[in-house]
């Protein structure tokens, strides 16, 4: 099929548009000068497209009824069964509904997305089933993943397992509530501000952003390719480790992956412990403005029984992740502004796999804005009045700082070998009610990302170990490592798991 060729009005629309003014015969011109390059994208629309092939059979499945999702978490159960033998035989899995399972329809939590179905599995999904695993569904997530609480998707909110009517964490809402509630073994998730480390702390499950680009995030729908991050969700840090271990590693169509690092045996070098290990305790983790004060003092004993378990703890500070949320507004708004909904997800400047299919239908959310979610909406504002009135100038800035709080970390870690702090400087909050005035809306989507979104920007590892409950909800620690060093935050999760049952803690 041909492309459609352009009238000369809409030539001259597209040059006005670049502030370009042609005159009938420089029109004309035009029109006629480009008659070939027309063919050439003739040539291309005519190729089929070079993607991965699926290979493990699945059917599309099917949106289970409220009896069957009595949390809210699950978008599609379906059954995708991987090798017969591998780390992750017998395990099942839900993929968060942001990851591309082809022949599974995919929404990401928004209503605009809705009867998408991809033609490719994303490099994660096919290493999970060549190591044994059984894809058992997709679970819900926060509308285009922008939000920190479990009430944004489209159609309803997703609901603790812990405590009904309280949020589970956004925006891999649905990953840790199936988690928490026994219903799957492990969960993918995703986390550009949080969205892995956040639900994991508010449902009390373990949760791995890794260090950015140790793990492909090839047919995931992008937000931003510098904070992109997929990773595991699961109940125990064994299972964490070995789930790492499958996914980790370069794919050759991700630009994310920069450096040339592979899979180590995790679960394996856990077992060391936390003996010796130096771990400083950040000052400015604690006390922000919205801190509970028994959840700080919860991570603070939780530092304390590190200290018995062998582990050199002290305190540490480090002024400028105070600033940390503020450098990855830019980056967050205006970059996801910019790539996931102007330029339709992919966008442009970078090669690796484009799922052109989700290109094509996400393009028409601009026909039905007004569907989005309020914290995508308000995000969204906020992103284009800075790319418009300031020419990306903050995002600039913002990516600058981004190297310079990475030093600021990197520096205190030359003298630790892990820091800590809350993952979450509050418990879970109750869910708005339906109709609930904006301001509850947004301040429940963003109060609770502080600690985390700078990780982000920065790319260290960081992971989210249940500590302890108040009042029947989970505390969560957050051990943060250096680049590559998934290893060691694993060594201190899985000696403080073992020190004692963290629900009676």
């Amino acid at each position: 099929m041909a492309v459609k060729r352009p009238t000369p009005g809409q030539l001259d629309e597209v040059a006005l548009s670049l502030g370009i003014h042609l005159s009938e015969s420089q029109l004309a011109s035009y029109n006629q000068l480009l008659q070939a390059n027309f063919d050439a994208y003739d040539v291309i629309d005519a190729l089929p497209d070079y993607v991965p092939r699926v290979t493990y059979p699945r059917t599309p499945g099917y949106r289970p009824s409220a009896e069957e999702n009595r949390y809210g978490a699950w978008y599609v159960k379906t059954e995708v069964k991987g090798a017969p033998t591998g780390k992750l035989a017998g395990k099942t899995v839900a993929l968060k509904d942001n990851v591309c399972l082809a022949g599974v329809p995919m929404m990401n939590g928004a209503s605009t997305l809705e009867g998408y179905v991809p033609d490719v599995d994303a490099t994660i999904v096919t290493r999970l089933l060549d190591a044994g695993a059984t894809i058992v569904g997709k679970a819900t997530c926060e509308y285009f993943c922008f939000s920190g609480g479990s009430h944004t998707s489209s159609p309803a909110p997703v609901h603790n397992p812990r405590r009904a009517g309280y949020s589970a964490g956004g925006s891999s809402s649905g990953s840790a509530a199936l988690v928490a509630a026994g219903e799957v073994d492990l969960a993918i998730g995703g986390d550009q501000g949080g969205s892995i480390r956040m639900p994991a702390s508010y449902c009390g499950v373990y949760g791995m952003k890794p260090t950015h680009g140790l793990v492909p995030y090839t047919g995931v729908m992008p937000i931003e390719l510098t904070i992109d991050h997929t990773g595991p969700m699961s109940a125990t840090v064994a299972d964490n480790a070995l789930m790492l271990e499958v996914l980790a590693g370069p794919d050759g169509l991700d630009p994310r992956q920069y450096a040339e690092q592979t899979s180590k045996p995790y679960a394996d070098l856990m077992k060391e412990g936390a003996r010796g290990l130096r771990i400083g305790v950040v000052r400015e983790g604690f006390g922000w403005p919205q801190s509970q004060a028994a959840s700080d003092d919860k991570v603070r004993e939780a530092a304390n029984r590190l200290t018995d378990l062998g582990a050199k703890v002290s305190e540490v500070s480090i002024p400028m992740h105070k600033l940390g949320p503020a450098i990855w507004l830019p980056i967050a708004a205006e970059g996801a502004t910019q790539q996931m909904m102007k330029d339709n997800g992919h966008g442009f400047n970078w090669k690796g796999l484009y799922v052109t299919g989700m290109i094509d239908f996400h393009a028409g959310w601009r026909e039905r804005a007004d569907e989005l979610s309020e914290t995508l909406k308000i995000t969204m504002v906020l992103g284009e009045y800075f790319i418009k009135h300031y020419r990306g100038h903050f995002y600039a800035k913002a990516q600058n700082l981004s190297r310079q709080l990475k030093l600021a970390y990197d520096t205190a870690l030359s003298d630790y070998d892990l820091l800590l702090m809350p993952t979450l400087p509050l418990t879970a909050t109750p869910l708005p009610e339906a109709g609930a005035p904006l301001e509850e809306v947004i301040t429940r989507a963003f109060e609770m990302l502080p600690n985390t979104c700078p990780f982000d920007v920065t790319g260290h590892p960081a992971m989210n170990v249940p500590c302890g409950m108040i009042e029947g909800l989970p505390v969560g620690m957050m051990l943060i490592g250096r680049h590559w060093d998934e290893a060691t935050i694993y060594r201190a999760a899985w000696a403080f798991e073992q020190s004692a049952d963290w629900t009676t803690l």
